[in-house]
């Protein structure tokens, strides 16, 4: 445990037991919200990939063709 968390905890072991009580529920809460999230972006990290790797497709495609219209013929 870090010198910062233990100080924390020495303060909040002083509060009256109902705000102990509630400063424990809200950290284990936002531990779990933590958790879910890193769990949730992991599983989306395949998907932003694929969007990624799309765009990039789409962008290139566009160069291309604009590089095509610039080599046409001034009458067309």
């Amino acid at each position: 445990m870090t010198k910062l968390l233990e100080k924390a905890f020495k303060k909040a072991s002083k509060l009256p037991e109902v705000e102990q009580n509630g400063l424990a529920k809200w950290l284990l809460e936002e531990l779990e919200a933590e958790k879910e999230w890193e769990k949730r972006f992991a599983q989306s990290e395949d998907v932003l990939d694929l969007f990624t790797d799309e765009t990039l497709e789409a962008h290139k495609n566009k160069n291309k063709q604009e590089n095509n219209k610039a080599n046409l013929p001034s009458f067309l």
